[in-house]
């Protein structure tokens, strides 16, 4: 029965990822609230007309529901960010703890990226879960990833589940069957948001792709099957000869070996090092290299142009996906298994877990943003199960 049925509501809601896999398990979406109009639209328009433009920062909803969802912004904790301690964003994750206390439902589900425990960051987690611990709540941790929980990307997310009462409950997820990459975005067909768009014939970046095969990337910072170096497409960054290529393999493989600094993973190399490393001179290679770009001098010391650790990253056709982030749209950084092009919306929203009919609207650049900003429906209905056959029974 309708009014029976158990209710979900949720804060920083994006597009709605976490509500749709609460819903695909007999949840009804009851509220939801996020700054993002864009977001709120997408919500309304795909799910139910319940979500609502709200800056959580300084307001607590008045709302009533048996499960509580947070996915507050992970842009501050994220490893691919600047993972900047006093990021304003960070607070939130606090405040949806705040919220959910005031609202107290029976059952608060809180998700954030697993860095946001690691190192000085976890402070904030730490207190959320001592916050609800002095509430009433029992409090567990569960990291789930994409293909444990259907979704063919190595996306991993970490969760704060809290249940009312004092009857511990073992998190311990039933893993679910993932679709193979290429059978996930293949025969897409018309539907919405899928528009491939080869690159041009004879472009710098069809040469770059071209030398590009599955599951590798443009990367000159490592020396694997994995990495195509940029002096490995002449075409585009110029022509070498092979003592020219020892010398910049000698610099990729030193400049990790030795170290002076405490951060990063890689330093400059001093001129004198290469020499001996090469046991000659380099001096005549060292200085073309840096006329065509390939190298820089770092006032005493050389290193590598291009350190970036890797572009046009050319998804597997056995494997899963890198994980699809907000960027996941730009075809310098991510190209499909098999075409020399980037991703479509589409693409991307499949790997997530979204259905074809799950409308991102027409401008690709916010679609992208929804889809990466967006818990994958399939984890979210893997929680959502363990929720409310493991959980709610026990709640009080």
């Amino acid at each position: 029965m309708r009014g029976n049925q158990l209710t979900v509501a949720s804060l920083f809601a994006g597009c709605g990822g976490f509500d749709l896999g609460f819903k695909s398990e007999g949840f009804r979406p009851v509220a939801a609230f996020d700054i993002d109009p864009v977001a709120v639209r997408a919500f309304n328009a795909n799910i139910v007309d319940v979500a609502k433009v709200c800056d959580l920062s300084n307001t607590t909803p008045q709302i009533s529901a048996d499960v509580l969802l947070a996915g507050s912004p992970c842009q501050g904790f994220s490893t691919a960010g600047k993972r900047a301690l006093e990021d304003p964003r960070n607070n939130l994750l606090v405040r949806a703890g705040e919220i959910a206390l005031t609202i107290r439902p029976k059952i608060f589900v809180l998700e954030n990226v697993p860095a946001a425990i690691s190192g000085r960051h976890g402070s904030r987690w730490e207190q959320v879960e001592a916050m609800l611990r002095a509430g009433g709540y029992m409090v567990e941790r569960f990291v789930a990833e994409g293909l444990a929980s259907g979704v063919p990307q190595l996306r991993k997310r970490l969760f704060l589940l809290a249940w009312r009462g004092q009857i511990p409950v073992q998190c311990d997820l039933a893993p679910r069957v993932s679709l193979p990459l290429m059978e996930t975005i293949g025969g897409i067909g018309d539907a919405s948001g899928h528009d491939p768009l080869p690159f041009r014939q004879g472009s710098r970046e069809a040469f770059i792709a071209a030398r590009i095969g599955p599951g590798q990337k443009l990367c000159n910072v490592r020396i694997s099957p994995a990495a195509v170096h940029t002096w490995d497409i002449p075409e585009v960054f110029g022509t070498i000869d092979l003592s020219e290529r020892s010398v910049l393999e000698a610099i990729v493989r030193l400049r990790r070996r030795d170290r002076r600094r405490d951060f990063g993973d890689a330093d400059p190399v001093e001129f004198e090092r290469i020499c001996s490393h090469m046991g000659r001179c380099c001096h005549a290679e060292v200085e073309r290299l840096i006329s065509l770009d390939y190298l820089r001098r770092v006032g005493n010391y050389i290193d590598l142009k291009h350190t970036y650790n890797g572009k046009f990253r050319r998804l597997p056709l056995v494997g899963p996906s890198p994980t699809v982030d907000t960027h996941f749209g730009d075809p310098a950084l991510f190209l499909h298994p098999r075409e020399h092009r980037g991703l479509t919306p589409r693409e991307a929203a499949r790997i997530q877990g979204f259905h074809d009919g799950f409308d991102f609207g027409d401008v690709k650049a916010r679609a992208f943003r929804l889809i990466g900003n967006a818990v994958p429906p399939p984890m979210a209905g893997r929680l959502a199960h363990f929720v409310r056959d493991a959980l709610l029974p026990v709640a009080a």
